[in-house]
């Protein structure tokens, strides 16, 4: 398994990651689970919109891995990209969940900027 393969892995886990956050208070509703998480405020809530938009997230990043690696982009380069993505994604996590609305959009900003470079890079690579 490559480092961004690994990498691939981990932006997989972490919209479960994100409303386990949010579903591990002893009020939890297992029987209705979506209800109960509508109800939520504050870090709870951004735990379970962190969850929806690290699912949005997933398709572009899974498909800039994928191409790079199919078209033989350097894997250093492959993999230099897909650990940047999750690093700033991790941070993007990290101001969302603390509250911090500028600076997570800065973050998401240049997570999807950096797949979107690698998926370019991917496609365009003369391998």
């Amino acid at each position: 398994m490559t480092v961004a393969e690994t990498c691939l892995l981990v932006a997989l886990v972490m919209p479960y990651v994100a409303v386990g956050l949010a579903k591990a208070d002893p009020q939890y509703d297992n029987a209705q689970p979506r209800a109960w998480l509508a109800t939520r405020s504050g870090w709870r809530a951004r735990a379970v919109a962190l969850q929806a938009n690290c699912f949005e997230a997933l398709p572009l990043f899974v498909a800039a891995v994928l191409l790079a690696e199919f078209h033989h982009l350097s894997q250093a380069v492959t993999n230099g990209l897909a650990v940047l993505f999750v690093l700033l994604r991790l941070g993007y996590a990290a101001a969302y969940l603390s509250n911090r609305p500028t600076s997570r959009s800065v973050l998401w900003s240049l997570a999807a900027a950096t797949a979107v470079g690698l998926l370019l890079a991917g496609c365009l690579s003369p391998n």
